[in-house]
């Protein structure tokens, strides 16, 4: 028997109340509710109560890679294999962009499966991720930037260093091709 809130009272040992889960009811399953609804009520007010702004990128077309690594950032190349006699990368290799975006790499969590930067943990960074549908971003930005900024990280926002600890060099390039065909104009 266990004694709920305002003298209601659930019988679970007598099978009064189907399905019960006594654990849910015990006072551990209780504290466990209690500072879960704690947690989110806290984050809830962190960000100001408004998730949608929260998760607004700012300056898009400022450059994120730290001023005294730029003019080295933008010198770095893909792997020639990767853009076979091209400058852009081939339907396979966005395809298996992709599956590590959405995947290992963990990219849509914050950035979204639509690469617009609405992902469900990218709604309470400040600044939001990038929105890769910005076709102005990607003119903006070499190729040599958005890899530093996968290994490195990006200063001042909520993006961390992903190689090597989550993905390889040469799957990160690939992630690159894949963020840039999130512009329709860059795969043309």
């Amino acid at each position: 028997m266990f004694g709920g809130f305002s003298g209601f009272e659930i019988d679970c040992d007598e099978g009064v109340v189907q399905g019960c889960n006594t654990d849910l009811l015990s006072k551990e399953g209780f504290m466990k509710r209690f500072v879960a609804i704690c947690s989110l009520l806290t984050a809830f007010a962190f960000v100001g109560g408004d998730l949608a702004f929260a998760g607004a990128e700012k300056d898009p077309l400022k450059p994120r890679v730290p001023k005294a690594e730029r003019g080295k950032a933008k010198k770095i190349k893909p792997p020639a294999e990767l853009y076979k006699k091209t400058k852009k990368a081939s339907d396979e290799i966005v395809a298996e962009g992709k599956k590590i975006f959405e995947g290992k790499g963990t990219c849509v969590n914050c950035h979204g499966k639509k690469g617009d930067g609405t992902g469900p943990a990218g709604k309470v960074l400040n600044p939001g991720p990038r929105n890769f549908t910005n076709c102005k971003f990607h003119k903006k930005r070499k190729d040599g930037e958005l890899f530093w900024i996968i290994k490195n990280g990006s200063p001042g926002t909520g993006m961390v260093s992903m190689i090597p600890a989550t993905i390889t060099e040469e799957e990160a390039w690939k992630v690159l091709a894949y963020e840039r065909s999130f512009c329709k104009k860059w795969r043309k």
